[in-house]
Order: structure tokens, then C-alpha cells, then sequence
């Protein structure tokens, strides 16, 4: 193993963070067939994101090699009991490392660097979504579960 740095997220990372989600989702049990479908939807939502800014984060190195990456965001939310004058929210995505680079604190590493970039920017408060895998390194971070919901909607009948 070489030396492991991290960096911030580039625009010439789009391939990169579009394989690290792809692989996530794959670990976590998601059809292939669905998720080749959801990455280049995926791709060119992320593109313009990721030149802008509005999507950011940073990626680890083992040497020249990427081995790790986290994706943040901050978006707009309405002012909450948890954060009553703050109209944004940090949001943590795309966290994945490598298999040949687990269980060595990157992830962990990542997380930290997730959470000075929300405190740098003014986001006292911020969510993510977690794989069961996943749940474990967050809680042993404080992050804890919410009482968040979901369901598909139906797309409207044709007309």
C-alpha cells in the first residue's frame, strides 16, 4: 500500500463517482439491470453539479490510485425544530471504498472531512441515507436513524 491522501472532488472525477455509485448500490443488492439504467441518468445529472460546486466532496488516494470517495451536497430545506434558522441541510452521499481498502478508517476519515466541509459552509445539520453496511460506521459517528418515510408515486396514467 502506498501513501493515502485525500483531495477535494474534480470535475475529471465524473467517471469515477458514477463507478463508486454503481458499486454501492450493486454491494447493496440493487439489480443490475436498474442500475445500469440509473447511471447515466445519474452522469448527466451529476456533470453540470459537479462543474458548479453544488455537488463536492473528496476522493482518497493510495498513491495515484482513487480508492475512496464521499459526495456532500447542500440543499435547500425548510427551517426545522433541529435546525430553526437554517434554511439548507448538509446531505452525505456516495460514500464507498474499494474492497481492497476497507476496514481501515477511510470511510471514517471521509466522514469527518463531510462533516468540517457542512461546518465550513454554515450547515449545522445533515442527513444521508445508509446501507445496512453502512449503519454501523455512522452511529459509532452519532449519526442516528430519523423517522423518514418513503413510497413511489405512480406516474400519471397517459393522457
Amino acid at each position: 500500500m502506498g501513501t493515502l491522501h485525500t483531495r477535494p472532488l474534480l470535475a475529471g472525477d465524473l467517471d469515477l463517482i458514477c463507478r463508486h455509485r454503481y458499486e454501492m448500490f450493486r454491494e447493496a443488492g440493487r439489480e443490475p439491470a436498474v442500475l445500469d439504467q440509473m447511471t447515466p441518468a445519474f452522469r448527466s445529472w451529476l456533470q453540470p453539479r459537479l462543474a458548479d460546486g453544488s455537488y463536492f466532496g473528496f476522493i482518497t488516494l493510495d498513491g495515484d490510485t482513487p480508492v475512496a470517495g464521499i459526495g456532500l451536497m447542500a440543499i435547500d430545506w425548510p427551517p426545522h425544530p433541529l435546525h430553526p434558522e437554517q434554511d439548507r441541510r448538509g446531505y452525505v452521499l456516495n460514500v464507498y471504498v474499494e474492497p481492497s481498502h476497507r476496514q481501515r478508517g477511510i470511510a471514517r476519515a471521509l466522514m469527518d472531512r463531510a462533516e468540517a466541509a457542512f461546518s465550513e459552509r454554515g450547515l449545522p445539520y445533515a442527513i444521508l441515507h445508509a446501507t445496512e453496511k453502512g449503519r454501523p460506521l455512522y452511529a459509532g459517528l452519532g449519526w442516528a436513524p430519523t423517522t423518514e418515510m418513503a413510497k413511489a408515486v405512480d406516474a400519471p396514467p397517459a393522457a
